[in-house]
């Protein structure tokens, strides 16, 4: 009895480990920054059309200045990435852009390796970019009429200045009434709670509007509500606004006329460039990027199932010949972890079968190496 017990836990075991090691060779490794951080703007395609001519108008790009969560004593600040795309696709289209914070100056930036890309190693190396981001003008000092639109980034820090701001107050109420375009993306939205306008009524009253979840936060945050002053989804709800909530960790875009918002940083690009298009103009071309087309199977997964993902994965595949990072495998992983950290191991299951596929065989790696 002890062997067959001592042999069936060796057997286990044996399978955990192929089972670990299998998984792992599945997800590649993370990106060269060494080599990303001397990206410049002329290595970017997208960003070397960015047009010499006359602006189109001067949009206001709204960072938070709050460098503490709450009475944690952990950092926090604006989300780097959800500054540097909205600013590039802005630029990219014509449009000059500023740079302010409610304190003015240098705002503390909340910058993860995982997320940095050419666009933000570009931003870094763009000299006239990061004037303007360490001389941020003070929100006090703006003057609304100088701008077409307003776009608030996201980041822990904007739950704590940003609601409740005079400046911001007076800023959308004066875009609303002008008929500008307001956006924000992720926790930028709690720039618009409790805004009363002039007749009376929220600002947000019956307006259609996406956020950071009450779903993701306590995810990743169990006692959020005792580190926030509130949840953003819960404040918006209780402004009156109609919130619409997409999947976990994925692109969500809500339009209602000028007010333009996104669920998570993975809205970033689609926020902004449905403000160029709220603006009157059709956003210039961009090729999208391996994480845009992996968030785009993951929202088919959702809307579905798995086989009309791993369908839209293959067109993926085939498009890029094989290259290794058609997709952004490393997102896929981490939906697969979460998937299991929420109790769902047929979506975990799902999600692992479609990394598998999107894995190269060793035939379409030397296809692709010759």
């Amino acid at each position: 009895m002890l062997k067959k017990i001592l042999a069936t836990t060796l057997c286990t075991a044996a399978i955990l480990f192929g089972t670990v090691f299998w998984l792992k060779s599945l997800i590649p490794p993370a990106p060269d920054h060494e080599a990303l951080a001397r990206t410049t703007i002329a290595d970017v395609p997208y960003l070397a059309q960015i047009p010499e001519e006359k602006p189109r108008g001067r949009i206001l790009v709204v960072v938070s200045s709050a460098s503490e969560l709450g009475d944690t004593g952990k950092k926090t600040g604006y989300e780097f990435t959800e500054l540097v795309r909205p600013y590039y696709v802005f630029s990219a289209n014509g449009f000059a852009v500023d740079i302010a914070s409610p304190l003015g100056g240098e705002p503390p930036a909340v910058m993860d390796n995982d997320d940095m890309g050419p666009f933000e190693y570009a931003f870094l190396n763009d000299d006239a970019a990061m004037e303007k981001l360490r001389n941020s003008i003070p929100l006090n000092s703006v003057i609304a009429d100088h701008y077409a639109g307003i776009f608030f980034v996201g980041g822990k820090g904007a739950m704590f200045d940003f609601p409740g701001n005079p400046a911001i107050r007076d800023l959308v109420v004066a875009l609303h009434e002008n008929d500008g375009v307001i956006g924000a993306v992720c926790h930028g939205p709690a720039a618009l709670v409790d805004i009363t306008l002039d007749s009376g009524s929220s600002f947000l009253d019956g307006r259609r509007i996406s956020s950071f979840t009450n779903d993701e936060e306590l995810f990743l945050i169990p006692d959020a509500e005792q580190v926030f002053p509130f949840l953003l989804e819960t404040r918006l709800r209780d402004n009156g606004a109609v919130f619409d909530k997409g999947p976990l960790y994925l692109n969500q875009v809500s339009v209602d006329n000028h007010l333009i918002t996104g669920q998570n940083p993975w809205s970033s690009w689609h926020v902004t460039e449905a403000m160029v298009r709220a603006l009157g103009y059709a956003p210039a071309p961009r090729t999208i990027t391996e994480t845009e087309k992996t968030v785009e199977i993951l929202l088919t997964y959702e809307s579905k199932g798995h086989g009309a993902a791993n369908e839209a994965l293959q067109v993926f595949l085939q498009n890029t010949e094989g290259d290794e990072e058609a997709i952004d495998r490393r997102l896929l992983a981490m939906h697969a972890i979460v998937a299991t950290m929420m109790g769902e191991p047929k979506k975990a299951l799902d999600l692992v079968r479609l990394l598998a596929s999107a894995k190269p065989s060793a035939t379409d790696a030397s296809l692709t190496a010759s």
